[in-house]
């Protein structure tokens, strides 16, 4: 990596002239979000790998939750979120009114989010001795008369929901939708302290066949490692949907989470800066099941994520020279 940014930075005069840019812009690293789920991580080291092998342009990488990063993106003090779920968040539809960010692209077909429990809470798995514990769950409006099957170890009356981590966008949203489906007093909104704690915690009640109740979305490497059902939620309603995405609304109303979009989000400033780079990322799609793949294959082997980002452009030249002008994708294929 260190001799990856040496080289760099020894040739971004020659870049910074091929793409327009003065020097000083071309020496000034892209701030990428340091998102910290694993589909989120992945696809910023695609694109990082993209952006530093074919346009000699260094990048770097700022932490943040999910709400302080888009707001850093409408600032401009960090220039690309990799996984953006547009028109979620009040940060980012404001911000996008106002035109200070942009999402760009379609990135991922297939996703989804919700509200899940594993198969066998519902129709059990005789060849591991268990028997089905909820046997007539198929919505969230049927959550209230099993919460003592999801039993909060601390809080015995009532039952468990595993929640985002707090500063997720979707943890806001999943807080409302217990108090729109009636289940506050019933469930405990129980937050991990990040997103593999919050997956931790979900293998582990798996696998020792124990009922649990969670937040999840794909892609990712849980979604297909398990047999998961997804419980049933009201039809999407626009005006409801708001009032989920308020944290301050005393109201919400009942409805389930707006379709999902993924896609690349990049500030204002950036698309003026690096129009080349911002019409590459609009042309960006990962196909669900490969990409699925990958984050397995990252996950089991506990793999780094410029490393696994690597390997997936290997495995997949065909996807990314699709995405990019002929000279740049030959440097992308000559650095790996």
């Amino acid at each position: 990596m260190k001799g990856l940014r040496a080289l760099v930075v020894g040739t971004l005069f020659t870049f910074g002239s091929t793409l327009g840019l003065p020097a000083t812009a071309a020496q000034a690293p892209i701030h990428f979000a340091d998102l910290n789920w694993e589909s989120g991580s992945l696809i910023t080291e695609i694109l990082r790998t993209l952006v530093e092998t074919g346009y000699g342009l260094p990048t770097d990488t700022l932490p943040g939750t999910t709400i302080t990063l888009e707001t850093a993106l409408a600032n401009n003090d960090i220039q690309v979120i990799g996984e953006e779920w547009a028109g979620r968040s009040p940060v980012w539809v404001k911000a996008e009114a106002e035109g200070k960010v942009l999402a760009l692209g379609d990135t991922v077909k297939g996703a989804t989010e919700g509200w899940w429990v594993p198969e066998y809470v519902i129709k059990g798995d005789p060849a591991r001795g268990i028997k089905p514990l909820a046997p007539d769950l198929r919505s969230v409006s049927d959550l209230p008369r099993y919460k003592d099957v999801f039993k909060d170890p601390e809080s015995p009356d009532k039952g468990r929901f595993l929640n985002s981590p707090i500063g997720w966008t979707s943890e806001v949203v999943n807080q409302q939708k217990l108090k729109a489906y009636g289940l506050a007093d019933s469930y405990v909104n129980f937050r991990s302290g990040s997103g593999a704690a919050l997956d931790a915690e979900i293998s582990s009640s798996i696998r020792r066949g124990k009922p649990v109740l969670f937040y999840y979305w794909s892609p990712t490497p849980l979604i297909g490692r398990f047999k998961l059902v997804q419980l049933e939620e009201p039809a999407f309603d626009a005006e409801a949907w708001r009032t989920l995405t308020d944290a301050d609304n005393p109201h919400p109303e009942p409805t389930r989470s707006l379709a999902s979009k993924l896609s690349i989000g990049v500030s204002a400033p950036f698309k003026q800066q690096y129009p080349q780079i911002a019409e590459t990322f609009s042309k960006v799609t990962l196909p669900i099941e490969p990409l699925n793949k990958a984050l397995a294959e990252m996950s089991e082997k506990h793999g780094d994520p410029r490393q696994a980002a690597q390997a997936f452009l290997k495995q997949h030249p065909d996807l990314w020279r699709a995405w990019l002008p002929k000279d740049i994708a030959d440097k992308v294929a000559a650095a790996l």
